[in-house]
């Protein structure tokens, strides 16, 4: 991977060409007609994108605060090696990102850098290792298929009716399949150590200064002692967790906008000065580049998918092929497959629902596994697709070739304990 991987960016542009090459040749489609798919896709994740730019900033600021710094600093403590640095930070994120993903990827990334602070440990099987709970976020409760087809009026509503979370993500088979992956991805990635001489370790200077900032002078000005003030940022931060407790009271479920707000407000109110918390920002965007300029790249490619019918084909394929025993399993596998093009969760059942579904009818097949097992095929290539890989790489100041050789172990081993759940279980 670290031979042949390209950069991020580089990455984007082949599956763009592959992509357009594919929907030329498989389904014929007209190259104006193409690049027109293209282009009015480009900008169809810019709401998104933002969220996600935001996921990185928003929860950088939030552990980045002193109290939450001492907080991250006396678990990481618990390592007394670089082994059990590595066990303890797969368990973080996979706890993690079971609650949700947004959270997941930012404490695994965060928490990733203060264990570098104090063991060493190869950095890259370090950060690979915190992106290796992302895996089970479709799993968990924020998954967003299955919170979808709970949700009432959904689009496939018509094919499937309301299916409740406790036959989805707290299904016994499902639970079975999280804990076999928490039991297992720890050990997995223990034992990818590599051997003293080919440790990459890192400075923890290269991480960042963690000292507190220096007291104002006497001469300071007023707009430097409302920028060092506590006052602002409790009244306003008080005022967000004064939201954020009346949306909990209402029982609204986590989203990509109540987690960053989450996040925000938080820190605002953790930082306790402007001065300390635009410190911390200053340093949270210089991370965020890849996603500015690749997502639009990535919605472009979806759209093709989608509008050309390649998406649609792949997943017809694997029905033709499949039985009522084998039909979670295939659409496990291509799910994984057009993930690499569709990387959205959301995104991809909107592609593959209206194939999937009337097969599942069809075959009289086990129809939430075949919901469930499209979920684990989005989350499951995750490993290998660099796009969600981004925020905690830019956290973590390194590029997707550093991690990607240890995420496709994980990435191996993980599909076959999918699979033989999906088809025994």
């Amino acid at each position: 991977m670290e031979r042949w991987l390209p950069d991020a960016f580089v990455f984007v542009l082949v599956l763009t060409l592959i992509v357009m090459l594919a929907a030329l040749g498989i389904e014929r489609t007209n190259p104006l007609d193409l690049i027109r798919m293209w282009g009015d896709g480009f900008w169809a994740l810019l709401s998104f994108g933002m969220q996600m730019l935001l996921v990185l900033v928003t929860g950088f600021i939030l552990a980045s605060s002193p109290p939450v710094r001492r907080l991250l600093r006396s678990v990481a403590g618990l390592a007394s090696s670089a082994g059990s640095a590595i066990i303890l930070v797969t368990l973080v994120s996979l706890a993690a990102s079971w609650i949700n993903w947004g959270f997941g990827l930012v404490v695994g990334a965060i928490f990733a850098r203060e264990l570098a602070r104090q063991v060493k440990v190869d950095y890259r099987l370090l950060v690979a290792s915190a992106y290796s709970g992302f895996l089970i976020w479709h799993g968990g409760i924020s998954g967003s298929i299955p919170l979808t087809v709970a949700t009432p009026d959904h689009f496939t509503q018509d094919v499937i009716g309301i299916i409740p979370t406790s036959q989805t993500i707290f299904a016994g088979w499902n639970l079975l399949l999280v804990a076999l992956l928490v039991i297992a991805l720890p050990l997995i990635n223990r034992m990818m150590m590599p051997r003293p001489e080919e440790t990459v370790l890192v400075d923890p200077a290269v991480l960042g200064e963690e000292a507190d900032l220096p007291p104002l002078p006497p001469s300071a000005t007023l707009a430097e002692r409302m920028e060092a003030s506590p006052i602002l940022m409790y009244l306003v931060g008080g005022a967000g967790l004064i939201w954020l407790a009346q949306y909990a009271a209402s029982l609204g479920g986590l989203n990509l906008n109540v987690v960053n707000f989450l996040f925000l407000f938080v820190g605002i109110v953790l930082h306790g000065s402007a001065r300390s918390l635009l410190g911390a920002l200053d340093e949270a965007v210089r991370g965020g580049a890849g996603i500015v300029l690749q997502f639009p790249f990535y919605a472009g490619i979806m759209a093709i998918m989608t509008n050309s019918g390649l998406a649609a084909t792949m997943s017809e394929w694997f029905v033709s092929i499949s039985t009522a025993q084998t039909l979670p399993f295939w659409s496990f596998i291509s799910a994984g497959i057009v993930n690499i093009f569709v990387p959205s969760g959301g995104g991809q059942w909107a592609v593959q629902a209206p194939i999937m579904l009337p097969a599942a009818q069809a075959l009289n097949a086990d129809m939430t596994k075949v919901v469930m097992a499209v979920a684990w095929g989005d989350a499951w290539t995750n490993m290998l697709q660099p796009f969600w890989a981004l925020p905690m790489l830019g956290i973590a100041g390194l590029k997707p070739r550093d991690i990607m050789g240890f995420c496709v172990v994980v990435l191996l081993f993980s599909g076959l304990i999918i699979s033989g759940v999906l088809l025994y279980a």
